[in-house]
């Protein structure tokens, strides 16, 4: 056994360097981190209902506000605190490491989710950064007695979220519905490739991923 495969975790080693590189660019793109960006843009470019009003430039602001509290904001803080020492790396690889974070993320999405929550013509932009809120919350609390898959839960409340879109009739078929399933899917697959979670680590976080969006849901 070489070198670089004796350092990955057990249930890791079967799968070829191929399979692995793969695994970690799904999960690097479908970070928690970017998904609420993500979504924003669709809202505001997909979503026909969701804006009207505003302007192209109008679009730009408020898909850069919610960049700015959800990615830029949280990663900022955490690289800060590797600088600092008070995290071991910045991906968060330990239970220890990701109190802080969770702590400090949660500050930043209340605050964005506040200065959003009157906003009646974009409901689901609402309701999804209370979910990421709320998640965030859940996550913190499920720390403290294991390493609770943070893409996981990220993916479970994508898919409640287009669930509740297409359902609703706001967009097109169940098409992104279809795909956010699907997007679920190969994330959760990456992160038993490449990760050292167990599957109750995934399976729990998709589970309370997809409670805690249905419970944004419910209150907005």
């Amino acid at each position: 056994m070489d070198n670089q495969t004796a350092v990955l975790p057990a249930h890791n080693t079967q799968w070829s360097q191929p399979v692995r590189w793969f695994g970690q660019l799904i999960s690097v793109i479908f970070h928690p981190l970017f998904l609420p960006t993500y979504i924003a843009a669709f809202l505001l470019y997909k979503d026909p209902y969701s804006f009207a009003s505003l302007t192209a430039k109008g679009k730009i602001f408020k898909l850069a506000s919610v960049a700015f509290s959800t990615l830029f904001l949280p990663f900022f803080s955490v690289v800060l605190m590797k600088a600092l020492g008070f995290v071991q790396s910045i991906f968060l690889r330990t239970q220890k490491d990701r109190i802080i974070p969770y702590i400090v993320s949660m500050i930043f999405y209340f605050n964005i989710w506040y200065v959003t929550r009157n906003l009646h013509d974009a409901p689901f932009l609402v309701a999804m950064l209370l979910g990421v809120f709320i998640c965030c919350i859940a996550g913190m609390m499920a720390n403290i007695y294991y390493k609770i898959s943070m893409h996981g839960i990220a993916v479970g409340a994508l898919v409640v979220l287009f669930g509740w879109m297409a359902f609703s009739g706001a967009v097109s078929g169940g098409y992104w519905f279809a795909l956010a399933t699907i997007i679920a899917g190969l994330v959760c697959t990456a992160r038993f490739i490449v990760s050292d979670h167990v599957p109750f680590d995934v399976y729990s976080g998709l589970a309370m991923g997809a409670v805690c969006q249905l419970v944004a849901n419910a209150l907005v």
